[in-house]
C-alpha cells in the first residue's frame, strides 16, 4: 500500500505533475499500464488506463508515464502487464496501492513515484497466516503527516523531499528500521546517524528527508536495529536513487516504494494429522475439535507453528463407514458431527448421561476409529442433552446470531438431513416432490409449524456447537502463534446438499478422477460430478467465494486438494468405475478432419474395444468360452464385442453380482472383473459423446494390444498426436483456465493458499502457481523431475511445502520397509552409502530423512505425526502398515487410523519434543527469532564502523 500523506479538505483547481516509474522486464509486444480508481487512470477500466513508455536506464528496462492531477489528488492504483490491445496478461500481487498527495503541495510541482512490481511471493506475507498469526505483534503505528512537515524546507530550487517506504514482515517486535546511505541525511553509512523510519502499520515503515539534486545519485540500504543496538543490514546490492538527468523538470517530491526488506527468506515447520486420528484422554472414540488446543500446545513445545488437518466437513451421505472418506462432503459448509465433544455441550449434564459418556468412552477407545458406532453414540447423547436445554440454547443471543449469519446454508443442510433420514437415502432424485430444491419448499420444511421442526432444530444445534468448539480451538491457535491449516476438497459427493441446491453448476453425468499415476495404474475415479465452470462464471464463482469465506472463519491457511483440477480435470463418464477411460476438460480434442488428413479413418476399429479370440484365451484361459457366452457377441470370425447389457464397467459389475449364472464364476470374480475391465479399455481413441466427430487419445494407448496390432503408419501418427494432446496443445488453454478460476479463490479470503500439485503436471502449472503466490507440494518419493526416483530436498524451490510422506501414501516407516530394492537405491543415492541398509526404519534413518526436509529451502516443512514419532523407538512397536491413512487405489478405503499414543503422553515426552525442537532450531526454522539473530547480514553495535568502511556498499 502506498500512502503519501493527508488529503486536503479543500478542492483546488491547481495542478501538479504526477510521474510513475516502474522497472520491469517485458517480452516483445508487452507493455506496462497503470489503472486506478480515478477517471484520469481509467476508473479501473484497464483499457482506459495510462500506458507507460519504456526506456533503458542503467541496464534495466524502466517504464514511466506522466499525468496532470489536482494538488488535492488521491486514488488507488495498480500496475498491469498488457498486450498491444491492452488485454491483461498479468497483474501485480498484493493490495491496491494508495496515493494521497501531501497537504500544502506547491502548484506545478513534479511528484515522482518510484515503485517496484509487487510479486505474489512478497504479498504472501500479508495473508492471515502471517499477518494475524505468526507476525502478529503489538506495535504502535504513527500517522503519516511527516511528509507535509518537510514542505517548508523546500526553500531551494534544487531541493527535494524523498520519502522512503519498506515492508518488513517478520521483524522482531522490539526492533526498528533505518536507512543507511552515502549522503549526510542517511548517515554516511554510520548506523548511529541513519535515517530512522517510523512504523505506519501493515508491516510498513516510512521516513522522509530532504536532499539536494546535486547529491544524486545516492546509494543506500535498509537495516533493522534490535533493542540491544545490533544492526542487521539487508542482503543484496546497494539500492540506488537517481532521477532522469535529461529532464528539465526537477522533481520536488520522490516517493520510494522499495518493496520488501531483503533478508534470508522466512521458513517454518509444522505437523500434519487428520482430526479423526488424534487421540486424547477426553475424546469419545475419535479426535475432536477441542483436542486441537492440546495439539497446538505440543506443536509450540516442539518448535512448530503450523498444524495441518484433512477436511472437517460433514460427510454423512451413506450412513455407514463409507462416510469416513473426508473428501466426499455432504455439505461444503457444515462441520462434521464426528468431531463434536459432547461433554462440552452443557455445563449441566445429568449424572446418568455423564455415566453413559464414560461407559461409551471406554467402549469406543479402540485401536482404530469405529466410525459408525462413534457417530451413533455422539448423536444419541447429543439428542438427550438437546432435549433438556433446546429452548434455552436456541433462544440465546449467540445462537440467534449464528443462525442469522449462516442461514443460507444451514437451513438447506438441516432440511437435507431430515429428508435423507426420512427417505433413507441421500440420493435426492429419489425424494419425489422434494427432488428439486426450491426456497418455497425449504421454508415449509423448516418452519416452526412443521411436524419435524425439532429434528431441524437439532441439526442447527449440532452445527452451532461444532462452530463454537472449532472457533475456540482456532482462536487458541492464533493466540499461540500457530497457523491452523485446513483442506479444500476438489469435489463434493453427487448426493450432497450442494448438488441438490445448485445442480446447474455441476455436470451430473460425469465423474472426476485422475489419470494413471504413482498411486494407481488404472487411474482414480473419485465419483464426484465435475464442475460446470461456464455456469459458475455467470455469478463470478459465488459458490466458491462463499465457501472460502466460511472456511476462513476457522483457518488461516488451506491446502487446495488436486489443484490441477483448476487447470483441467480428468473427466470420466458416469458409467465408469476405474479412472482410465477419461479425458481432460477442458481440452482441444482431435477432430475427425485432422485425423483423416493424417490417414487415420477407421474410427470404429479405434474406438471399439479390440477383442480377439487369442486375447480372450490369454486373459481367461480355458474359461474364455464361458466369458464369451455370457458377456460377448461374435460379430465376425474370432472378433467379439460386448453385449448391450454389459458394455460399461458399471454394467459388468451389476451382472457379476446379480446374474443367475454367477455361481459359475464366484470363485474367480475378482479376476474376471479385472479381465473384463481390461478388454473393455482395450481401445485407442475415445469418441466424444457430445460430438461424434471429436476424439481423445486413450491414456497410455501404446500399452494396448489394439494399438500394437495397427500398421506402422497409424502407430507413428497416433503416437505423435498422443504426445501433442497430453503435453503440448493444451498448455495455453489450461493456463488461461486457471487464471480465471484460481484468483477468485485467492481473493475470497486472506488465508495462505497451498496447492497439492502431485501427479501428471502440465508445464504451465508451476509458472502459474508462482505467478499467483501459490505454495506447491514436494514429496520426496514422488519427484516432479521425470529423471529422478527420489526428490532432492536441498534443491526444492522456496515456494513449496516439503514432506517425506502425506496422507495419500504410506508413512516413512512403511515406505522404508516395504521394498528392499528401493531401500537399497535410496541408501546409495540419497544417504551416499554402499552399505547394506537396515531392514527397519530405525530412529537414525528417520532422523536423517527428516533432517533433509527441515534443511530444505522450502517455505514450509510439514511432517505427518507418524513420521515424527518414528524418531523414538518406543513409538515404533506398532506395525508400520497400520499407520497408513489412505489407500488411493481403493475407492472404498476405511479412513480410521488413530495415533496409538495420547496427546497428554506426548506432552510429557520431553525427549521427543527436544529432538524435534533441535531439528527446527538447527535448520533455521525456529520463530520468533532471538534478539539480534535475524538471518540477514548482521553486524553488532560495536562493529558498525565496518559499514562505514564499505561492507554496506
Amino acid at each position: 500500500m502506498v500512502n503519501l500523506g493527508l488529503v486536503s479538505g479543500k478542492k483546488s483547481l491547481k495542478s501538479v505533475s504526477l510521474s510513475f516509474r516502474l522497472p520491469y522486464f517485458t517480452q516483445w509486444g508487452q507493455s506496462i499500464l497503470v489503472s486506478g480508481s480515478e477517471p484520469v487512470l481509467g476508473s479501473w477500466n484497464v483499457k482506459h488506463g495510462l500506458l507507460l513508455c519504456p526506456t533503458h536506464q542503467g541496464g534495466e528496462l524502466v517504464w514511466s508515464g506522466r499525468i496532470s492531477v489536482p494538488t488535492a489528488f488521491g486514488c488507488e492504483y495498480n500496475y498491469y502487464l498488457v498486450d498491444d490491445d491492452k488485454n491483461i496478461l498479468r497483474w501485480e500481487a498484493g493490495q491496491k496501492r494508495r496515493l494521497i498527495l501531501p497537504e500544502g503541495i506547491q502548484e506545478g510541482a513534479v511528484v515522482e513515484l518510484h515503485d517496484l512490481w509487487q510479486t505474489a511471493s512478497e504479498a504472501i506475507f500479508y495473508r492471515s497466516a502471517f499477518k494475524n498469526v505468526i507476525f502478529n505483534y503489538e506495535r504502535d503505528s504513527h500517522s503519516e503527516k511527516a511528509t507535509g512537515a518537510l514542505l517548508d524546507s523546500l526553500v531551494q530550487e534544487d531541493c527535494m523531499v524523498v520519502q522512503f517506504k519498506i515492508s518488513c514482515p517478520g521483524i522482531n517486535e522490539k526492533a526498528s528500521v533505518c536507512v543507511l546511505g552515502d549522503s549526510i541525511q542517511l548517515g554516511l553509512w554510520k548506523a548511529q546517524d541513519a535515517l530512522k523510519l517510523h512504523y505506519i502499520g501493515e508491516f510498513l515503515w516510512q521516513g522522509e528527508c530532504t536532499l539536494l539534486r546535486a547529491e544524486l545519485p545516492i546509494k543506500y540500504k535498509y537495516c533493522q536495529i534490535d533493542q540491544a543496538g545490533n544492526v542487521s543490514l539487508e542482503n543484496g546490492p546497494d539500492r540506488e536513487l537517481t532521477v532522469d538527468a535529461t529532464s528539465k523538470s526537477i522533481p520536488r517530491y520522490i516517493f520510494l516504494s522499495d518493496g520488501t526488506f531483503r533478508k534470508t527468506p522466512w521458513r517454518g515447520a509444522g505437523v500434519a494429522i487428520p482430526m479423526f486420528s488424534v487421540r486424547s484422554n477426553d475424546d469419545l472414540g475419535v479426535g475432536e475439535f477441542l483436542d486441537l488446543k492440546l495439539l497446538v500446545d505440543w506443536a509450540v513445545d516442539s518448535g512448530f507453528h503450523l498444524v495441518q488437518l484433512l477436511p472437517v466437513n460433514d460427510t454423512s451421505v451413506h450412513g455407514m463407514w463409507w462416510d469416513s472418506y473426508p473428501y466426499s462432503s455432504l455439505s461444503v459448509f457444515a462441520l462434521h458431527p464426528l468431531y463434536l465433544r459432547v461433554q462440552a455441550l452443557s455445563k449441566n449434564i445429568p449424572d446418568e448421561i455423564k455415566r453413559e459418556i464414560l461407559e461409551e468412552k471406554e467402549r469406543l477407545d479402540q485401536k482404530a476409529v469405529n466410525y459408525e458406532a462413534t457417530m451413533a453414540t455422539k448423536l444419541s447423547i447429543s439428542k438427550k442433552i438437546f432435549n433438556l436445554e433446546k429452548d434455552e440454547i436456541l433462544s440465546s443471543p449467540s445462537f440467534q446470531k449464528f443462525l442469522v449469519d449462516n442461514e443460507e446454508w444451514l437451513k438447506p443442510y438441516a432440511a437435507f438431513c431430515f429428508l435423507r433420514d426420512f427417505f433413507e437415502t441421500s440420493d435426492h432424485t429419489q425424494w419425489g416432490r422434494f427432488a428439486h430444491y426450491s426456497k418455497e419448499k425449504l421454508e415449509k420444511l423448516v418452519s416452526k409449524d412443521s411436524l419435524q421442526y425439532d429434528v431441524i432444530r437439532f441439526h442447527y444445534y449440532i452445527q452451532f456447537h461444532l462452530h463454537q468448539q472449532l472457533s475456540e480451538a482456532a482462536a487458541y491457535a492464533r493466540k499461540k502463534k500457530v497457523v491452523l491449516k485446513g483442506d479444500l476438497p476438489i469435489g463434493v459427493d453427487r448426493n450432497s446438499v450442494d448438488t441438490w441446491m445448485y445442480p446447474n453448476i455441476f455436470r451430473m453425468n460425469t465423474s472426476t478422477g485422475a489419470p494413471p499415476d504413482y498411486f494407481d495404474r488404472n487411474g482414480q475415479n473419485w465419483g464426484f460430478p465435475t464442475y460446470n465452470w461456464e455456469e459458475m462464471s455467470k455469478d463470478n464463482y459465488a459458490w466458491w467465494r462463499v465457501r472460502l469465506t466460511q472456511m476462513a472463519k476457522y483457518f488461516t491457511a488451506y491446502r487446495i486438494d488436486h489443484i490441477l483440477g483448476f487447470f483441467r480435470i480428468w473427466e470420466l463418464p458416469e458409467h465408469c468405475v476405474t479412472g482410465l477411460l477419461g479425458k481432460f476438460r477442458p481440452s482441444i480434442p482431435l477432430s475427425q478432419e485432422e485425423l483423416e488428413r493424417e490417414g487415420i479413418w477407421d474410427f470404429d476399429r479405434l474406438c471399439r474395444p479390440y477383442i480377439r479370440q487369442e486375447i480372450l484365451q490369454e486373459k481367461f484361459g480355458a474359461f474364455w468360452t464361458v466369458i464369451a457366452a455370457h458377456f460377448l457377441n461374435e460379430y465376425q470370425k474370432n472378433c467379439y464385442e460386448f453385449k448391450e447389457d454389459c458394455n460399461t464397467e458399471k454394467k459388468i459389475l451389476s451382472i457379476l453380482k446379480t446374474s443367475a449364472e454367477r455361481l459359475l464364476w464366484m470363485d474367480k470374480e475378482d479376476n474376471i472383473r479385472s479381465g473384463l475391465f481390461d478388454i473393455l479399455k482395450n481401445i485407442v481413441l475415445i469418441r466424444d459423446p457430445e460430438d461424434q466427430r471429436k476424439f481423445y487419445p486413450r491414456f497410455n494407448l501404446e500399452d494396448t494390444s489394439s494399438f500394437k496390432d495397427l500398421d506402422d503408419h497409424s502407430k507413428n501418427v497416433l503416437k505423435r498426436l498422443y504426445y501433442d494432446y497430453y503435453f503440448y496443445r493444451q498448455e495455453n488453454l489450461w493456463r488461461q483456465n486457471a487464471l480465471k478460476t484460481l484468483p477468485v479463490l485467492l481473493n475470497s479470503s486472506d488465508m495462505l493458499a497451498c496447492g497439492e500439485d502431485l501427479g501428471l503436471i502440465p508445464s504451465c502449472v508451476h509458472p502459474v502457481m508462482l505467478e499467483l503466490g501459490l505454495v506447491g507440494l514436494r514429496i520426496q518419493r514422488m519427484p516432479s523431475e521425470p529423471d529422478l526416483e527420489f526428490g532432492i530436498p536441498s534443491q526444492y524451490s522456496y515456494m513449496t511445502v516439503c514432506a517425506p510422506s502425506c496422507h495419500d501414501c504410506s508413512t516413512l516407516r512403511a515406505w522404508w520397509e516395504e521394498d528392499e530394492g528401493r531401500r537399497r537405491r535410496f541408501f546409495e543415492a540419497v544417504v551416499g552409502s554402499d552399505d547394506e541398509p537396515p531392514a527397519c526404519c530405525a530412529p537414525e534413518i528417520a532422523h536423517f530423512v527428516l533432517q533433509q526436509h527441515f534443511d530444505a529451502p522450502s517455505m514450509w516443512a510439514i511432517f505427518p505425526l507418524q513420521d515424527l514419532l518414528a524418531l523414538k523407538e518406543e513409538y515404533t512397536a506398532r506395525p508400520a502398515a497400520e499407520e497408513t491413512i489412505n489407500d488411493p487405489t481403493n475407492p472404498k478405503h476405511y479412513w480410521r487410523f488413530r495415533v496409538h499414543v495420547t496427546l497428554e503422553s506426548l506432552m510429557k515426552d520431553s525427549d521427543l519434543k527436544e529432538t524435534i525442537k533441535d531439528l527446527v532450531t538447527s535448520s533455521g526454522r525456529s520463530f520468533p527469532l532471538a534478539e539480534g539473530s535475524e538471518n540477514t547480514a548482521s553486524v553488532s553495535k560495536t562493529n558498525s564502523k565496518q559499514i562505514e568502511n564499505g561492507i554496506g556498499k
